[in-house]
C-alpha cells in the first residue's frame, strides 16, 4: 500500500505595521501613571499638613552658625481663638560635636514687648547616637516648643533665635527652623 500525502495549505496572515509601535504606548502609558503617582503625592503631602500655619527654614552657610547671626522668622497672626503648637526645627551634620544645642527664642510681640527663653534642645543620646530622622549623616529633629499656645495679639510677631553654645562659631549645623501649627 502505497502512502498518500497530504498538503495542506494555510490561509495567509496580514500583519500590518502601524505608527506607533508597543514600546511607545507602553512609554506613554507609564509616563502618565507616574505623572499622576508624582500629583497624587504632591496632594497627599499638602492635605497632610493642613495645620501650619507658618513654616521656614533658614539654611546656616557652610553649616556654621555664629554667635551673632541671629535668625529671625516673621510671622502673621490673625486667629485669635485657636490654640497653636510652636515647634523648632534643626538640621545637623555629623561634624556637630554636642549633644545638645543651647538657643536664645526671642518673641517680640506686634506691640513691642519682648519675651525670652533659654532652651536646651537635645540631639543625640548618652552613647552618642543622634535622635534626628533621616538618611545618612545629616539629621532633622523636630522639638515641641510651646504647646497649645493662644496669641493675645494679631499682627506681625517675630521670634528671632540665637545660639548659646558658648562658641562663637558653631559647626555642624546646617539649617534652623520654626514651625507653627493649629492644634
Amino acid at each position: 500500500m502505497k502512502a498518500v500525502q497530504f498538503r495542506m495549505t494555510l490561509p495567509v496572515l496580514t500583519i500590518y505595521k502601524f505608527s506607533v509601535s508597543t514600546h511607545q504606548i507602553m512609554t506613554r502609558s507609564l509616563e502618565k501613571r507616574t505623572l499622576l503617582l508624582f500629583f497624587l503625592l504632591i496632594m497627599v503631602f499638602f492635605s497632610c499638613d493642613s495645620k501650619r500655619v507658618f513654616e521656614e527654614h533658614i539654611p546656616l552657610k557652610k553649616g556654621v552658625w555664629n554667635v551673632n547671626n541671629m535668625l529671625q522668622f516673621n510671622v502673621p497672626i490673625t486667629d485669635l481663638i485657636a490654640g497653636y503648637n510652636v515647634y523648632l526645627n534643626v538640621r545637623n551634620g555629623p561634624e556637630y560635636k554636642y549633644s545638645n544645642l543651647f538657643l536664645f527664642m526671642n518673641t517680640i510681640f506686634p506691640d513691642g514687648q519682648i519675651a525670652r527663653d533659654t532652651i536646651e534642645l537635645t540631639l543625640a543620646d548618652y552613647d552618642g547616637r543622634w535622635l534626628g530622622s533621616g538618611m545618612g549623616s545629616v539629621k532633622f529633629s523636630r522639638f515641641l516648643f510651646q504647646k497649645n499656645v493662644r496669641f493675645k495679639q494679631a499682627g506681625n510677631y517675630r521670634f528671632v533665635m540665637e545660639q548659646a553654645m558658648r562658641v562663637s562659631d558653631l559647626n555642624g549645623i546646617n539649617d534652623i527652623g520654626l514651625r507653627i501649627e493649629k492644634q
